[in-house]
């Protein structure tokens, strides 16, 4: 999808749960299922990593440090949801936001993890949604019955419409009056108060007056799937975070709950819905419904849709001409070498006397181990993560250089801290660099 292209994102991926989920045999949704398992060697991709340690270090330190502290599982599922909170994060518009469900399983680790994505100062709310519990309390604690929801903007100014609550009904009925022109009111101590002038409570950040589904099954919108959540609880905030005609995706869309609640506002909608709409009486293109004249009608053009993914027309710029199509670039071999091929060719390339690899930033001669790989021109300076944009260093230059140093930079900054052990060598080691990954590019 073309980065900024949506204006709001509402969401309710997996938790971490540790389970499967499987819908109701006899439901709408029979045969739905999905595993909330994660497994390090399974889950995770290397160009993940890869990218994440090249684009976005502060990610996969909060990746790393919750494998560390709580195991192997939880680093999966946050390398999982790291990489697609990267792309929510391109595809959103400066004036949009993202609201992402959870529950305890996994919500404090998602929140460091949002944090590095989006930044703190980004962070709105975090809203509890709390509901009636049902079945038997646990044994040793409270019942665990709330989710939440973490809103996060894309910049300092996102779309908001503040909501209210509805008038209680014993509240409404103190309005028993009427004036000369008809309208309800009541007296209190500080005078006349009309009913036409009240606007309700705002709501806060604690949601107690949206049930949830439970144990029923009788609900009108209930379809089966595991994890449904109601409609009310998106429409809010659809209505909150977004106008009419807005851009609304659900990247996790299970029953389609985002969308259906984006149509009934008359937002538009990304999301892999075609079930749920027939089942809601919307006309699927193609369909039995769409054929008979039966269904009612999207509210406002046709639902397209797509079996393959779409293509990008933003030639990778985020504010990129809407009717502009470039020509795809479908990349190099070279241009695809993972981090580890790319280092194992480096340290070929800038083997010194010994055997060991020299330093290009001070001319140390060290085990491979403790060299790593890092960019000549930093991604902050526009370089990119190709071979003949790479080099080896020792762990202390690699800290030293950081962010913005360029290759040069370091140089001059080692001189002056009197940490060069070979200028030559140094100068050497990213010659021979150079030349391998030419060699690699030129095939």
């Amino acid at each position: 999808m073309n980065s900024g292209s949506v204006d709001l994102i509402a969401t309710d991926p997996p938790f971490n749960k540790g389970r499967d989920f499987h819908a109701t045999p006899d439901s709408l949704a029979s045969g739905a299922k999905f595993q909330d398992r994660w497994s390090w060697e399974r889950d995770v991709q290397g160009e993940w990593v890869d990218q994440l340690t090249d684009d976005e270090p502060d990610v996969l330190h909060v990746i790393e440090g919750s494998r560390k502290s709580y195991g192997d599982d939880m680093g999966a599922f946050l390398c999982f949801m790291g990489v697609r909170l990267l792309e929510m994060r391109r595809v959103l518009a400066d004036t949009g936001s993202i609201y992402l469900h959870c529950d305890p399983t996994a919500s404090h680790y998602l929140k460091e993890l949002m944090d590095a994505v989006f930044g703190r100062d980004n962070f709105r709310n975090e809203i509890v949604w709390g509901y009636a519990p049902s079945g038997r309390a646990p044994k040793y604690g409270f019942h665990r019955k709330h989710d939440t929801i973490f809103f996060y903007s894309k910049s300092n100014a996102p779309t908001f419409n503040h909501q209210v609550t509805e008038m209680a009904a014993g509240t409404l009925a103190t309005y028993n009056k009427r004036d000369q022109d008809g309208r309800l009111y009541k007296e209190s101590p500080g005078g006349r108060s009309y009913l036409d002038e009240q606007s309700g409570r705002p709501v806060p950040s604690w949601w107690v007056d949206i049930p949830s589904f439970g144990t029923a099954t009788n609900s009108p919108e209930r379809t089966g799937y595991p994890t449904q959540k109601p409609l009310a609880l998106y429409e809010r905030i659809i209505k909150a975070s977004s106008n009419p005609g807005d851009i609304v995706l659900d990247p996790f869309c299970g029953c389609a709950t985002t969308p259906i609640a984006a149509e009934r506002l008359g937002r538009q909608w990304i999301g892999i819905v075609l079930d749920r709409l027939e089942a809601e009486g919307l006309a699927v293109p193609g369909s039995d419904s769409e054929r008979t004249g039966q269904a009612r009608m999207i509210t406002f053009g046709d639902v397209a849709y797509e079996t393959e993914p779409p293509e990008r027309t933003d030639a990778g710029e985020v504010a990129a001409p809407f009717l502009y199509t470039p020509s795809r670039r479908t990349p190099e071999p070279w241009q695809r070498l993972s981090r580890e091929r790319m280092a194992q060719l480096l340290a070929e390339a800038q083997a010194g006397r010994d055997g060991d690899v020299v330093c290009a930033g001070c001319g140390r001669e060290l085990e491979f181990p403790f060299m790593e790989l890092d960019h000549r021109h930093p991604r902050a300076d526009g370089g990119d993560n190709y071979i003949t944009n790479r080099v080896l260093l020792c762990a202390p230059c690699n800290g030293r250089k950081g962010k913005r140093l360029t290759l040069s930079g370091l140089a001059d900054t080692n001189r002056k801290a009197g940490w060069t052990r070979d200028a030559t060598a140094a100068r050497d080691a990213d010659m021979r660099a150079r030349a391998v990954a030419e060699r690699i590019r030129d095939g």
